[in-house]
């Protein structure tokens, strides 16, 4: 389009485009499972990669070709592979370069099924997994073995807004010889570039803010060319968790408003984060963009915004949190985040139900916390829900 170097707003808006014979305007929708080939020697030449074009849409398919692309100018990638979710995102993120004997080290605070993954799946093809606090440099570096092959983390964490040293964890990871994975969801690529500050590989559940509106699932993985072809090439081939092109299509939509949306949607969660914190009835409010956040340092530094997050904990434990979520009108219990409409989860019961009470202890997921994504309504009219809610308290 041109030589210039464009800000993210523009290339979210045109970046990664391919149009067809026909110049149409939006990206263009390729429904299709195969490709055909002007001659059997035309075949042989594409399977062996001679010759360029696509072959399957398990593999590669345009649409979702535009989206991969569009995602790699955003994160400042060099390849990507876009996937059925989030969580087949991070799977096939870490699965396709670990085998038995290896030895993974992961902070303790993640998603309910990324911990799954981690804790349950891998042991089971014989991956040694240690847990550390994410927060404290110095367990990363004690935990790490000869046999490390993967470092793993998300931050901020789901759902109690903890905030890990990127850069730090990153430059460990390098010494050991191993691959640092970071899931960026809660950052998003506006407001965190792990790539940037050292990460290896970056996944994302683009079912969350990069589609934004309820509409589909998806995931992506991204990272230097020469990981993806090392490692993820094949696996992503052969065990097929590729994203449809309708649901690319969908999310190549969502990424031209992406950045009007979470900057709405940022501003508006601190002005939340700020009132919920003089509220009495409130043990703690947990946002990266307050000076309170424990790791509020480290947040200047790697994160160039707060989050569309608020974590908090009510007083009154489980009773309080559900009298709360069932008083509210305008925002709606959800497990789902990043949404155009606000969403609100009780983690204890729903996204981390399956950890044992130990460690929801552990993590800070006591039965009063409450995870609050914000979306694009009227910030007051969601002031007003929540106070009214907290009334009834």
């Amino acid at each position: 389009m041109t030589t210039r170097k464009l800000k993210a707003a523009t290339q979210l808006v045109h970046g990664g485009t391919a149009r067809s014979a026909y110049g149409e305007t939006s990206e263009a929708l390729y429904l299709t499972q195969g490709f055909v080939y002007d001659s059997a020697e035309a075949a042989e030449a594409r399977f062996k990669g001679e010759e360029p074009g696509f072959i399957y849409s398990r593999y590669a398919n345009p649409t979702t070709e535009m989206f991969e692309k569009r995602m790699c100018l955003l994160e400042g990638a060099e390849d990507a592979r876009a996937t059925a979710s989030g969580m087949a995102a991070v799977s096939a993120a870490l699965m396709c370069q670990l085998q038995a004997g290896d030895h993974v080290v992961s902070a303790r605070a993640l998603f309910g099924s990324c911990r799954w993954v981690v804790e349950q799946l891998m042991p089971r093809y014989g991956i040694e997994v240690t847990f550390v606090d994410g927060r404290d440099l110095s367990a990363w570096e004690q935990a790490i073995r000869p046999n490390t092959r993967v470092l793993f983390l998300e931050s901020p964490t789901n759902p109690t807004l903890e905030v890990v040293d990127i850069a730090a964890v990153a430059a460990l990871s390098r010494q050991a010889g191993a691959t640092l994975v970071v899931d960026n969801v809660f950052a998003t690529p506006l407001w965190q570039r792990p790539l940037e500050l050292g990460a290896d590989v970056v996944a994302y559940s683009a079912t969350k803010h990069i589609d934004g509106q309820g509409r589909c699932l998806g995931g992506i993985i991204l990272s230097s060319k020469d990981w993806i072809d090392e490692h993820l090439h094949d696996y992503f081939r052969h065990t097929g968790p590729s994203m449809s092109p309708f649901n690319a299509w969908t999310l190549l939509k969502g990424l031209e408003t992406l950045p009007l949306r979470v900057a709405q949607q940022t501003t508006s969660a601190g002005r939340i984060a700020d009132i919920l914190a003089d509220e009495a009835k409130i043990a703690r409010v947990i946002y990266p963009g307050r000076n309170d956040h424990p790791q509020a340092a480290i947040c200047a530094r790697q994160m160039q915004a707060g989050s569309t997050m608020v974590a908090f904990e009510l007083k009154g434990g489980k009773a309080a949190a559900y009298a709360l979520q069932n008083a509210l009108e305008i925002i709606r219990i959800s497990n789902n985040l990043g949404d155009a409409k606000s969403l609100i989860t009780h983690p204890a019961t729903t996204t981390h139900k399956n950890l044992s009470e130990d460690i929801r202890t552990e993590l800070g997921i006591g039965p009063g916390l409450l995870r609050l994504s914000v979306g694009l309504e009227d910030v007051d009219d969601l002031i007003e829900d929540l106070s009214v809610a907290l009334s009834k308290v």
